[in-house]
């Protein structure tokens, strides 16, 4: 038993030729266009949401690594410098009374010489204001000792404190004016770097592998989220693109339906128009056709009206607690008339079942319902109207003595225009896509499956009034 119907104009599955012999893309293409075009969008605003991601991170990671580095240098430069202070600070009392010609005993001047295994840390040296060396008079000081650069600046400034290499070694080189009773002296303190720049080598390879770890987590992270954020965009982005596809189906399938009832008036009038001169009576089949086909296209146009108005959220329900069962009764006794010309009986079996809804679209329903059943029914058939209830929903069931459905038929019936094969003529394939519409404003779901003793059962599930979604 298919229900209403569907039928696509033939031109819609069609591509359309160009004067120059290209072709325009169908429908179907251009909508496949449409959704890789969607898929391009989604894709390029997700790599940049990782690139976003990914820079923000690394700019934070680098902020960060930088201000760590530069306060560890900071601190191990601080922590050198005074070492060093305190290593002129002790030479100063040592060098104390020595003037020109007095060359202090070893013991007295406790350099050290790091660049060959000494505990002190440093090596000192001390000068007069002309450069000699007053001690130690070792020979064969390594290369860069003492630092002349570092002696002249102290010259000047009476303090001077860089960076230098002795002997292939880093160091700190500070370079201090001490003076005596007898003489001004310079004190030059060389400190091995060694560890210290290993300590911040260390570092700086632990900050670029961390921040290229914490970079890559980043963006597998963001990849992840970006997905996630998205779905909400592209399943917008499908929502429209079913919108448009299914107002151009509307559309191409309205005209279909509108131009063979437009075609029979047409021929009718062009009927009457050669024989204006016959008398009324032979001349009434012409008649007869107009007045069937403009029946068929007011309800055609009214549907239309009603699923466009629907579509675009124009279409209210006037909902009030209802008796569902007395609006099938109601609804069922209307059409027994049209029942009792097909040859078929009606029989409702209502139970009282409250609900909230609008009277007369639920009237509407079970009126599509029982005359799509009439329409589909044998003659002696008997179709079955039954309202039952449980614990949170009201069901209304209607069952007729058909030839049923056919299995490839049930996925689409509800779908506008859709007609089945055998289906009988006159039917704009409507009515099914109204009375899906009617149930899901209801809060409810319509299903439709074959009896096992043949024929076809439509069931309707609508809450009821005490209770949330059926």
């Amino acid at each position: 038993m298919p229900a209403t119907g569907w039928r696509r104009s033939a031109g819609w599955d069609t591509v359309s030729a160009m004067p120059n012999g290209a072709e325009l893309p169908g429908p179907d293409a251009a909508e496949d266009q449409a959704l890789a075009a969607d898929a391009r969008l989604i894709q390029s605003v997700g790599r940049r949401l990782v690139a976003w991601a990914a820079g923000t991170t690394l700019l934070v990671l680098v902020v960060l690594a930088v201000a760590l580095y530069l306060s560890v240098s900071s601190t191990l430069e601080t922590s050198g410098v005074r070492q060093l202070d305190l290593r002129v600070d002790t030479l100063s009392g040592l060098v104390d009374g020595h003037g020109p010609g007095h060359r202090p005993n070893d013991g007295d001047l406790p350099t050290g010489y790091i660049f060959g295994g000494g505990s002190s840390g440093t090596f000192a040296v001390v000068l007069y204001d002309d450069g000699t060396v007053l001690a130690p008079q070792e020979a064969g000081l390594p290369s860069g000792i003492p630092d002349d650069a570092s002696f002249e600046a102290a010259l000047a400034t009476g303090r001077d404190i860089r960076l230098g290499t002795v002997a292939e070694t880093p160091v700190r080189v500070l370079t201090r004016r001490v003076r005596t009773p007898t003489a001004t002296l310079y004190i030059q303190v060389f400190q091995d770097r060694t560890a210290e720049q290993r300590t911040l080598d260390g570092l700086l390879a632990v900050l670029l592998a961390g921040g290229v770890a914490v970079v890559l987590v980043a963006v597998g992270f963001g990849a992840v989220y970006s997905r996630r954020a998205l779905v909400p965009i592209r399943d917008s982005l499908a929502a429209q693109r079913r919108a448009l596809r299914r107002q151009r189906e509307f559309a191409a399938d309205a005209s279909h339906e509108l131009r063979t009832p437009l075609t029979v008036i047409r021929a009718s009038v062009e009927h009457l128009r050669r024989h204006r001169d016959e008398p009324v009576a032979k001349v009434g089949a012409a008649l007869d056709d107009i007045g069937a086909e403009v029946d068929h296209l007011t309800g055609l146009v009214e549907g239309l009206l009603l699923l466009a108005r629907s579509d675009s959220g124009a279409v209210t329900l006037d909902r009030l607690p209802v008796d569902l069962g007395d609006v099938a009764a109601d609804a069922a006794s209307s059409l027994a008339v049209p029942a009792r010309e097909a040859g078929v009986t009606v029989a409702v079996d209502p139970e009282p079942a409250i609900v909230v809804g609008d009277v007369a679209r639920l009237r509407q329903l079970i009126l599509i319902l029982v005359d799509n059943a009439i329409a589909h029914s044998p003659r002696a058939g008997i179709i079955r109207v039954t309202v039952r209830r449980d614990r949170r929903s009201a069901s209304l069931t209607v069952e007729d003595e058909g030839k049923g459905l056919r299995e490839e038929d049930l996925p689409r019936l509800f779908e506008r225009f859709w007609r089945g094969a055998g289906a009988p003529p006159g039917g704009a394939g409507l009515g099914l896509a109204i009375a899906a519409w009617i149930v899901d404003g209801h809060g409810g779901r319509i299903e439709a499956a074959n009896r096992e003793s043949g024929g076809a059962r439509f069931t309707v599930r609508i809450p009821l009034a005490e209770a949330g979604p059926a």
